[in-house]
């Protein structure tokens, strides 16, 4: 695995998280960091949270709520596609 790892939004940040508390959405972002640090290490990061299977969509926690994302290892990405805030906060 290369050292090259990012993660993204995707379609985009506005998409994404529109509306979603700042505090949620810096938690996810914080969480996405550390996916990356983990993946630029060598460690498969595609069955991390939960899912049917790894390489598919993830879910995983966050302040309350979660995130869906995708890993994509010949990218080398991290895909946000989903955040759900906690119920609280909606």
């Amino acid at each position: 695995m290369s050292a090259d790892w990012r993660w993204e939004y995707n379609p985009d940040h506005r998409h994404v998280s529109d509306g979603i508390p700042v505090h949620v959405v810096a938690e996810v972002e914080r969480l996405a960091g550390q996916l990356v640090d983990l993946a630029s290490t060598g460690i498969d990061v595609s069955d991390f949270g939960k899912g049917p299977r790894p390489g598919g969509l993830r879910r995983m926690d966050a302040a309350g709520g979660w995130f869906y994302f995708l890993v994509a290892p010949r990218d080398p990405l991290i895909i946000i596609v989903r955040i759900v805030p906690p119920f609280n906060a909606l």
